[in-house]
């Protein structure tokens, strides 16, 4: 089951003692990343220094921010020295995510279903400086009413140097607005990706029942869908191949 693509763009706001989020995704199953990225192995190197910004400088850094920005997504600066403002997230994940349903099945239990979410859409979230990366990706699932473990997901900020595209993983206490700020507003210098966890290997026994289920019924379906196309392709080459011994064979 895959959401209907006409989901988007989503918008959210994320900023303190407010429980707004909205969202936007995609997504397929086994699929290789496409264009020429490079993996960070070392997040730590790759992380950007924290400076400490006086209010003036984070002040100039906002002006400067603002004035560079197209797509009037300004950030503002409040009195308590907390700014606030956006960042936009692409969904890039590659496994089916477990949906809570509105329905209530036997017992009173909210029934839950697999689902592909949008692939590549990108949603903007409304956040202050004080907003993590673990806040931002619980933020997300809870829009999308996902069941899974937030652990399960990372954010990945995805930068440009010399013409070659890192992706690095963030930490949970990272905050992602100060990276926007001090970045710029151009996506081509940083941009934020929402993926799952990256261990080498699917870690099966951190997914429930239900979800093991789900998994292995796309799989089916997935795996019967491959075979029938199999056959329609070598039915295909059978009939071609007798169409041309009748040819050279003639009228009987």
């Amino acid at each position: 089951m895959t959401w209907n693509s006409t989901m988007s763009s989503g918008y959210s706001s994320l900023e303190e003692d407010s429980e707004e989020y909205f969202f936007t995704a995609r997504t397929s199953f086994f699929k290789k990343p496409s264009g020429k990225v490079t993996e960070s192995k070392d997040v730590e190197k790759e992380r950007e220094l924290r400076t400490q910004f006086s209010r003036e400088e984070i002040r100039q850094r906002i002006e400067q921010y603002n004035s560079l920005t197209k797509d009037h997504l300004k950030m503002t600066l409040g009195s308590s020295g907390v700014y606030t403002g956006f960042i936009k997230v692409q969904m890039d994940l590659r496994r089916p995510v477990t949906v809570r349903g509105g329905q209530r099945g036997a017992g009173g239990a909210v029934e839950e279903a697999a689902f592909y979410l949008p692939h590549g859409v990108t949603n903007t979230l409304h956040i202050s400086s004080n907003n993590t990366v673990r806040q931002v990706i619980v933020a997300l699932l809870n829009k999308f009413t996902v069941a899974d473990n937030p652990a399960k997901y990372a954010l990945y900020k995805r930068y440009r140097r010399e013409e070659q595209v890192y992706v690095c993983k963030l930490a949970d206490g990272e905050q992602p607005l100060f990276l926007r700020l001090v970045a710029g507003p151009n996506a081509d210098t940083l941009s934020f990706v929402l993926r799952e966890q990256q261990t080498g290997e699917v870690m099966w026994d951190a997914f429930s029942i239900p979800e093991l289920r789900n998994f292995l019924r796309i799989l089916d379906k997935e795996e019967e869908e491959q075979k029938e196309a199999v056959i329609r392709r070598y039915e295909t080459y059978r009939q071609r191949l007798q169409e041309a011994l009748r040819e050279v064979q003639g009228p009987s």
